[in-house]
């Protein structure tokens, strides 16, 4: 059904039919029904806590019953998070927040264990990327500045293979 078709259905309808359909989207369909809790319940503060507490738990999981359980370092996890607040509508400043977020605990992770899979490496240089897009796009650059020449500073300091790349982000935008 085209976004046309649907139009003219729903004009079609009355409104107590038209409560009715949503009712039912809304009992039938978690996504909607999250949505929805979103729009009139946005808690967005506590949205990102929690985001940040289960990509940090990635990196360092918590001890379970005396013993230690082992570091995922999951790039997945945050991108999960980043799509969902995309499309609930989340404040892209948020958005950005958890971005360059998920890439500092990781660049804590690296610094206190050596992390030899080249495609961890590769991974927090997508996810830089894609954070200085996303924050150029929506006109936040400036506000993060300051933690992204950070990030870059430390792939620096930690000798990352691909430093290179991250600093040419930098380049691009401070000329």
């Amino acid at each position: 059904m085209s976004k046309r078709d649907l139009k003219k259905y729903l004009n079609e309808l009355n409104k107590t039919q038209l409560e009715e359909q949503f009712i039912e989207l809304y009992e039938k369909f978690s996504a909607v029904k999250t949505y929805y809790d979103f729009v009139f319940n946005p808690k967005e503060e506590s949205l990102l806590q929690e985001s940040k507490l289960k990509i940090a738990t990635e990196y360092f999981p918590q001890r379970t019953s005396g013993k230690s359980k082992r570091p995922k370092m999951r790039r997945s996890v945050a991108q999960k998070y980043i799509k969902h607040f995309k499309i609930l509508g989340v404040d892209p400043y948020i958005i950005g927040d958890v971005m360059l977020y998920s890439i500092e605990i990781a660049q804590t992770f690296s610094s206190e264990r050596v992390v030899k899979p080249e495609l961890f490496f590769k991974s927090m240089f997508n996810s830089f990327e894609q954070a200085v897009i996303y924050m150029i796009a929506n006109g936040i650059l400036e506000e993060f500045k300051t933690r992204i020449i950070a990030i870059n500073e430390e792939s620096i300091r930690q000798n990352w293979f691909n430093k290179e790349e991250f600093s040419s982000i930098i380049e691009r935008f401070e000329y």
